[in-house]
């Protein structure tokens, strides 16, 4: 395969060589077979990649059918539309996407693949561009809404960015009536003039149904639900306990202090500490569940998991990457029985440094399933009921507390960056409705648990890396030096800068940042703004390093029920360390890993976009009990349409300008602020003020204020 696309891309150089000849003149498939002295057999490899360089954007093709150099610029890329009717379009490698208007989508459907002709002269301050080609299309099925019509049916999609409803002839509505929620496969996608048709092809329920919203939410994103039955089939080999023989030529440390720290809900336990101190040294065990060893490659449960890519922790369920037989039994590190892991056990000195390191099959018998909670009463509250409850391990856990603060230091030290924003519990009752919303903070626990894993992170991503062999990083590439200059403007409105060397910033400054603007009225603004001017972290096959935890090497090794590409490593690692790793594997991972991370990126960012519209879909359908009701938020964002409040719950919610009738307001984009062109009022990012709850939508997932 890969010797294939290598011969594709050199018959793409030659062609592309030819046609920017200046004696070149535009020639039909015919004339260039013959020039080219293609022989009638590979003339169907000729025209196809003749049809790549046209969908690619490199060359054109006349009605004549004459190929040559287009006289535009063209772009390939992902077309985003928006519930007004324009679009957006997403270019690879480029920071800044191009505006579509609405005259200029030519047919488009929200993720499709296009092409795009650049406009030469912007009318605005964006690039902007025209499709002219509809290459591919990604959404083939919709969720949504079903109105029944005498004959026909038509289905008004959960997502607001597919601006047009789709019409269900009457034979496809498969029974469907007035407010059920359905799966429509789009049959045909529409014009300028005609609205996308599809057929339903599954009904999830009624609206009202318990549950039918956040399933909603998961079929939108197309997240596998169902294993397949080949997956369930290979599942019931797996034993329930670990084999005898599974135990042989691994290093035993069942007879270790060890113990797992983790939510009070949590099921699925794959990482368990050791820790203990001599001479001055400590020695830290993170054991990983040794999920590799019954996810084999390419067997069907590893096909269905690379798929699946993470698991999705939704408000109401989560959707794990693996069956429950193994993501909370087998592979989970539950107190008391023996369990199969990879460790890293590393020994660190008191300034916090890894001195020497050992990656190891384990088998580990966990002590104590410990929640963050009580590991938090005994080393911050010091419980003596707790600390009793536990006597045998409130050494380790002071020991763990002196470990953390020592490399926390030391990493802070370097300039990693924390953001510490809040998070949210919702719990609901038995029918799925939100009961309360409440904010939880990290604990000193859970810090402890985070360095830990990132500790160990850094060191398998090091250590890996010097090996020179394939592998899965961890990425988080420096900011744009654009948006660090628009930072570094906006933060001298407040008498905050940061220094910038040839256009770069060092993690450090922003730390320095963030750490001067502790406990001013300015803080929850600035912060959000620093997040914002950051790029999205992702794996790759490179390593590139982490900005935000500047870090030079960094891996995800820690969660491999939960995560793929730390079970991509782990296969990785126990291949090096069982000698395994031969030429023949190596080329192997250099082949599969591109395209592997690029996947796993993908997946992470699908996850993350469906675990938010749940909580936001669960935190409307909460404030709609709340209409009325007046609260203290602070300002979280400023757009140029209103003002968005947080209050102290985590919940947020809209001030939209046409509410705010006490004056005509504009958006300074400057300085992040609405200012009132007769009452001089400002608006702006961390002020605190004082709003009504107007309306709340769970479908949309909107919240509306109003000023009080």
């Amino acid at each position: 395969m890969a010797e294939y696309k290598d011969i594709i891309e050199e018959k793409k150089k030659v062609l592309m060589s030819l046609m920017n000849d200046k004696h070149y003149v535009p020639m039909k498939f015919k004339e260039l077979a013959v020039i080219l002295n293609v022989k009638k057999e590979d003339r169907k490899l000729l025209d196809f990649v003749l049809s790549e360089l046209v969908n690619e954007g490199k060359i054109t093709i006349s009605k004549r059918g004459k190929y040559s150099l287009p006289k535009e610029t063209y772009v390939k890329g992902i077309f985003i539309s928006n519930e007004k009717g324009f679009g957006f379009v997403e270019v690879e490698g480029e920071e800044e996407d191009y505006f579509i208007p609405e005259k200029n989508i030519g047919g488009a459907f929200h993720h499709d693949t296009v092409l795009v002709a650049v406009e030469p002269f912007s009318t605005g301050k964006r690039k902007e561009g025209k499709v002219i080609k509809v290459l591919s299309h990604e959404i083939s099925e919709v969720v949504g809404y079903f109105q029944k019509n005498k004959s026909f049916g038509y289905v008004l999609p959960d997502n607001n960015r597919i601006s047009s409803d789709i019409y269900i002839p009457g034979k496809y509505t498969m029974g469907a009536v007035q407010g059920h929620k359905v799966v429509v496969k789009i049959t045909d996608y529409g014009s300028k003039d005609r609205k996308p048709e599809g057929k339903v092809i599954e009904i999830l329920g009624h609206v009202n149904d318990p549950g039918v919203d956040i399933l909603s939410i998961v079929k939108g994103y197309n997240i596998p639900c169902e294993y397949p039955k080949e997956v369930m089939e290979q599942i019931e080999n797996i034993p329930e306990e670990v084999q005898e023989k599974d135990k042989e030529g691994r290093l035993d440390i069942r007879d270790w202090q060890t113990v797992t720290i983790d939510g009070e809900d949590a099921k699925d336990l794959d990482d368990a500490i050791t820790l203990k101190k001599e001479d001055g040294i400590y020695t830290l065990g993170v054991h990983i569940a040794d999920v590799s060893h019954y996810v084999v490659e390419n067997s069907p449960l590893d096909k269905e998991a690379k798929e699946r890519g993470t698991s999705v922790y939704l408000v109401d369920r989560v959707i794990p990457m693996l069956p429950h037989k193994l993501s909370n039994g087998i592979c989970s590190l539950n107190q008391g029985v023996d369990r199969l892991a990879l460790s890293c056990i590393m020994k660190i000195n008191e300034k916090g440094e890894v001195i020497d390191h050992q990656v190891a099959e384990t088998v580990v018998n966990v002590d104590r399933r410990m929640t963050y909670t009580a590991v938090n009463e005994i080393i911050t509250n010091k419980n003596p009921d707790t600390m009793n409850e536990y006597s045998e391990l409130v050494p380790m856990f002071q020991l763990m507390a002196e470990l953390s603060s020592i490399i926390r230091e030391k990493r802070y030290g370097r300039g990693a960056i924390d953001f510490d924003f809040p998070e949210c519990k919702i719990t609901l009752d038995e029918k799925g409705y939100p009961v309360s919303i409440k904010p939880y903070d990290r604990n000193a626990a859970t810090k402890i648990i985070e360095d830990f894993m990132l500790m160990a992170n850094e060191t398998i991503a090091e250590y890996y890396f010097w090996q020179k062999i394939p592998f899965v990083y961890r990425n988080h590439e420096k900011p744009d030096s654009d948006r660090m200059k628009q930072l570094s403007l906006f933060i001298t409105n407040f008498g905050y800068h940061v220094k910038m060397s040839k256009d770069e910033v060092h993690p450090k400054e922003l730390q320095k940042l963030l750490k001067s603007i502790e406990g001013t009225p300015e803080e929850a603004m600035i912060s959000r703004v620093t997040l914002r001017s950051m790029k999205r972290a992702e794996y790759t096959p490179e390593c590139l390093g982490h900005f935000g935890l500047a870090a030079k090497y960094y891996c995800h090794f820690t969660s491999p029920i939960r995560r793929y590409p730390d079970l991509q490593i782990h296969r990785i690692i126990k291949e090096c360390l069982c000698g395994d790793m031969t030429e023949k594997h190596i080329e192997h991972y250099k082949s599969i890993l591109p395209e592997v991370t690029k996947h796993c990126s993908m997946t992470e960012r699908r996850a993350d976009d469906a675990e938010r519209d749940s909580e936001k879909m669960k935190k409307a359908e909460y404030m709609r009990g709340f209409i009325g009701e007046e609260y203290t938020g602070v300002i979280s964002s400023v757009t140029n349409f209103g003002v968005y409040v947080e209050l102290e719950n985590t919940v947020e919610g809209l001030v939209h300008v046409s509410n705010m009738t006490d004056d005509h307001y504009e958006y300074d984009e400057a300085s992040y602020s609405l200012k009132g062109q007769q009452t001089m009022k400002t608006y702006k990012l961390g002020q605190i003020v004082k709003i009504r709850v107007e309306n709340a939508d769970k479908v949309t997932g909107t919240i509306d204020f109003s000023m009080v």
